[in-house]
């Protein structure tokens, strides 16, 4: 790994851990600059995990009621990342299970002239919401659609090691799994990737 990359990873630590400290503290700013940088790491690695917007805006507002509400208690400031991209991963999964099969969201149908408020009908929306359109355009979309066909375990890896820069050890920390077992998922998914990205 570059050394730039490697001082830039503790840059991003310490500049996480201060703000902590600072939060803990009580430090009103230390607090507000925290949550804003939560909010977009966690929007961004829910909606690329999660697959559902508004899932990842659900797993969003959770991930910032839990930092507000446990900033205090992290017993290690520098590992906030880890803590908070465990704490989205965890939501993003427990949303996934209540979610299988079911349709992205919903639009209101009902019989023309009528009231909508009255006798409705929900049916899937097709459309494609405004906050995964700007997620589309930030991300090729190309490696998108790819990413979207990986299996999610593999999918999560590949967001967290190459998207997010997140070091394989702290990757396998908030997978809970082995660094070894991280770089087999991260080989296994690059080929997959690869092939997906050659195929269209």
């Amino acid at each position: 790994m570059p050394q730039e990359q490697i001082a830039g990873e503790d840059l991003n630590r310490e500049g996480y851990a201060a703000l902590v400290r600072g939060a803990a503290a009580g430090d009103r700013g230390a607090m507000e600059r925290l949550l804003m940088r939560a909010q977009e790491v966690a929007y961004r690695f829910s909606l690329l995990v999660c697959g559902h917007p508004q899932d990842a805006e659900d797993v969003m507002q959770d991930a910032l009621l839990k930092t507000y509400q446990h900033a205090g208690r992290i017993a290690e400031p520098a590992a906030f990342r880890t803590w908070l991209y465990s704490t989205v991963r965890n939501a993003c999964l427990m949303k996934r299970r209540r979610r299988v099969g079911e349709p992205a969201q919903f639009v209101p149908l009902a019989p023309a002239g009528s009231d909508a408020t009255r006798g409705g009908l929900d049916i899937p929306d097709q459309a494609t919401p405004a906050d995964q359109q700007l997620m589309e355009r930030s991300v090729d979309a190309r490696l998108l659609k790819a990413l979207k066909q990986l299996p999610p375990s593999y999918r999560m890896i590949v967001v967290m090691r190459e998207i997010e820069g997140l070091s394989t050890k702290e990757v396998a920390a908030i997978a809970g799994i082995s660094e070894a077992n991280v770089k087999t998922r991260l080989h296994r998914a690059r080929l997959m990737l690869r092939q997906h990205l050659e195929g269209t």
